[in-house]
């Protein structure tokens, strides 16, 4: 028995790859990624140095082990994105002044003026990728996924 899906349809029978989960997210993550990397590109930048640039605009100061305890990545990794925003003068390190153990991590006005142009790309990248489904439905799907990555395992 074969499939009356077209390539990129889901398919007509359960239990197939396009109808599971995990490929879906796996897929549509790939194609917002590299939609995103090309949005970028223009901006010298990619979408990991924007992260690590949004958690650092906070008006609290974060060390090093706090910022890549919300992005979600280890310590080495961390040293290694820092390093590389310095070299482009887009953050710089500096002694915490409550604890002379710790750097704090904070943009230069090039980082918040790139973030700023970053976030406008952004926005408009996201309008064009969601522009498939109506805008009711962009927004359900948008509110199904901060619930799905804010619960608790």
């Amino acid at each position: 028995m074969t499939s009356s899906a077209r390539p990129g349809q889901p398919s007509t029978r359960p239990g197939q790859l396009p109808d599971r989960l995990g490929y879906l997210l796996k897929h549509v993550q790939l194609r917002y990624a590299e939609t995103s990397a090309r949005a970028l590109a223009p901006l010298g930048t990619d979408g990991r140095e924007v992260a690590v640039l949004a958690v650092l605009a906070t008006d609290t100061p974060l060390s090093q082990q706090e910022a890549a305890g919300q992005l979600g990545v280890d310590r080495t990794t961390m040293v290694a994105l820092v390093d590389d925003l310095e070299a482009k003068s887009l953050a710089e390190r500096v002694r915490s002044p409550a604890d002379r153990r710790k750097n704090i991590i904070r943009l230069t006005a090039s980082g918040r003026e790139l973030l700023e142009r970053a976030e406008r790309v952004r926005l408009r990248t996201e309008r064009e990728f969601l522009a498939p489904l109506p805008a009711p439905d962009a927004r359900v799907l948008l509110a199904a996924l901060r619930t799905l990555a804010a619960a608790d395992d």
